[in-house]
C-alpha cells in the first residue's frame, strides 16, 4: 500500500504488517527485514515508513501503574490521549507532551519528543525509566540508565533505528485539576519576544506563536503563552476539577486547492490571529486540551495544504546565536513570500544526548505547503541554520540531504557506525534512514 507521514510527503509504496503479539513480531524482524515501526503516523516525513513497515496498533495495553511514583508501564502502541483519558481523572498528566496527543509512547520515545516545558524540565527522555526493545535476532532487551545504557540513550531520539520498542516505563506528573492558568503576552517584535522568554524562565510552560510574515520593525511579533497547572483554589467551582470541555472534533472535509494558501491569505490570517490574541492579553483559565493540543480539534487538518502535502522545517539554534539566527531565518521567509501560518517558537534548556534533537537555545517550527517557492526556500533556511551552529529535527524532516545532516550534526556519523557494528542497520531501516545514509 501507499504510506506517508502526516505531511503527506513523500509517499512510499511498501508492505504494512500488523503483528498481534511479540512472537509474530519476532518472526517479521528475523524474516522480513529491514523494517521500521509505525505508531499513529504523526511523524511528518518519512521516518516511520519504508518498504516494510510494522504497525504497532495491537501493542496497546497499559500494564501497571504505581500511584506513589506516577510510573506507568505500557506497550508502545498506547497513545498519549489514551493515557490522559485513563489517568487525568485520577490526578495524573504526561510529564512531557508534544503538540498532539495522537502520538504513541513508542513514537514519543523514538523521537524523544519535547513540549512547552523543555526549558525547565527537559524532553520525554527525562521521564523514561526503561525500555524493552526487540533486537535484530528477535530477542527482547531491557535498557535503562543503569542497564545497557548506550542502547537506552541511542534509542531516545534514535527514530526507531535501534530496534522495535515493545513497552516502556514512563513517569506521569501529579496534577490537582484539568485546567491551565494561561498568561497571554503579545509582543511587537523578535527582541521583545526573546526578552519575554528570558523573563518567564520560571514558568512551567512557555510557547510563542510567531508571525513569520511580519516585516521590518514588526519582524518576529508574537503571542507568548505561558502556563501552569491550575490548583483547586484557582477554580471558581473546585467540586469537579477534572471536568473540562472536550471540543467536538471538526473534520477538515477536503483538500484545499494549491492556490488557497499563499502569502496574501496567510498574511491576512496572521494579522487577524495576532489581533485576536491581543484581545486575550493577561491571565485566563484554559482547559488542558485547548492549551496543549489546539490542532487536535480539527481532524485531518493536514488536508489544509492540498493533495501535494506540506513540509515542516524545524531547527534548534544555540542560545548565543539564537537572536541573529532567528532574525536571518525570518528575514529569508518574508523575502520569499512563502506561506507558513503554523509557526511556533520555544526555548530549550540544556540537553546532552547521543542523537536527541534539543540543545540549549531556541527551536523554530514552520509548516510550508509543497510548492516550488517553498522548496526553493528550504536550502537557504538550511544554510542559515548551519551557519549558526544549529541542528534539525528528524521527526519533522522529509527532504534534507545527507550532506546537510552531517554538516549540522556529526553525532549521526557515530550513530550510523554503531548501527553497522551491531547489525541493526540490516534489520531496521526507514525511508528516511536510507535517504540520509544512516
Amino acid at each position: 500500500m501507499e504510506l506517508s507521514g502526516w505531511g503527506r510527503y513523500p509517499r512510499v509504496q511498501g508492505t504494512l504488517h500488523s503483528p498481534r503479539d511479540a512472537a509474530a513480531l519476532a518472526t517479521l524482524v528475523t524474516e522480513a527485514p529491514p523494517l521500521i515501526a509505525r505508531g499513529l503516523g504523526r511523524a511528518y516525513g518519512d521516518s516511520a515508513i519504508g518498504a516494510q513497515t510494522v504497525s504497532m496498533r495491537h501493542f496497546s495495553k497499559m500494564i501497571a501503574f504505581d500511584p506513589e511514583t506516577g510510573q506507568l508501564v505500557a506497550e508502545a502502541g498506547v497513545s498519549l490521549g489514551e493515557v490522559i483519558d485513563a489517568f487525568l481523572p485520577r490526578g495524573w498528566f504526561p510529564s512531557v507532551t508534544p503538540g498532539t496527543k495522537f502520538v504513541t509512547l513508542g513514537g514519543a520515545i523514538a523521537a524523544d519528543v519535547h513540549g512547552k516545558n523543555h526549558h525547565c524540565e527537559g524532553s520525554f527522555a527525562a521521564f523514561t525509566d526503561w525500555i524493552d526493545l526487540m533486537a535484530p535476532d528477535g530477542s527482547i532487551t531491557r535498557c535503562a540508565r543503569d542497564e545497557n545504557p548506550e542502547l537506552f540513550h541511542n534509542t531516545l531520539g534514535g527514530m526507531g533505528l535501534t530496534g522495535i520498542i515493545l513497552r516502556a516505563a514512563i513517569r506521569l506528573r501529579r496534577v490537582e485539576t484539568g485546567w491551565i492558568r494561561q498568561t497571554m503576552i503579545p509582543t511587537s517584535n523578535l527582541d521583545e519576544t526573546l526578552e519575554i522568554f528570558d523573563e518567564t524562565l520560571s514558568a512551567t510552560y512557555c510557547v510563542a506563536w510567531i508571525d513569520c510574515l511580519a516585516k521590518e520593525e514588526a519582524l518576529g511579533r508574537s503571542l507568548v503563552m505561558t502556563g501552569e497547572h491550575a490548583a483547586l483554589g484557582d477554580l471558581p467551582s473546585p467540586a469537579t476539577p477534572f471536568e473540562t470541555p472536550r471540543p467536538r472534533a471538526i473534520r477538515f472535509p477536503l483538500d484545499l486547492p494549491g492556490f488557497a494558501l499563499n502569502s496574501y491569505t496567510v498574511r491576512a490570517f496572521n494579522a487577524l490571529y495576532y489581533r485576536m490574541g491581543m484581545r486575550k492579553t493577561g491571565e485566563a483559565l484554559v482547559d488542558w486540551d485547548s492549551y496543549f493540543y489546539p490542532l487536535d480539534a480539527v481532524s485531518d487538518w493536514n488536508r489544509l495544504y492540498g493533495k501535494r502535502g506540506f513540509m515542516q522545517f524545524q531547527c534548534a539554534l544555540p542560545l548565543d546565536a539564537g537572536r541573529d539566527g532567528l532574525t536571518r531565518l525570518l528575514e529569508a521567509i518574508t523575502r520569499s513570500g512563502a506561506a507558513s501560518f503554523l509557526a511556533v517558537l520555544k526555548r530549550f534548556g540544556p540537553q546532552t544526548s547521543p542523537v536527541s534533537f534539543p540543545m540549549e537555545g531556541y527551536t523554530l517550527a514552520l509548516d510550508f505547503p509543497m510548492t516550488a517557492r517553498s522548496q526553493a526556500l528550504m536550502p537557504e533556511l538550511d544554510r542559515i541554520t548551519l551557519e549558526h551552529g544549529g541542528r534539525f529535527y528528524l521527526a519533522k524532516d522529509s527532504r534534507m540531504s545527507p550532506e546537510t545532516l552531517r554538516q549540522t550534526d556529526p553525532r549521526w556519523d557515530a550513530f550510523a557506525r554503531m548501527r553497522a557494528d551491531t547489525g541493526l542497520a540490516t534489520r531496521f531501516a526507514s525511508a528516511q534512514s536510507q535517504r540520509l545514509g544512516l
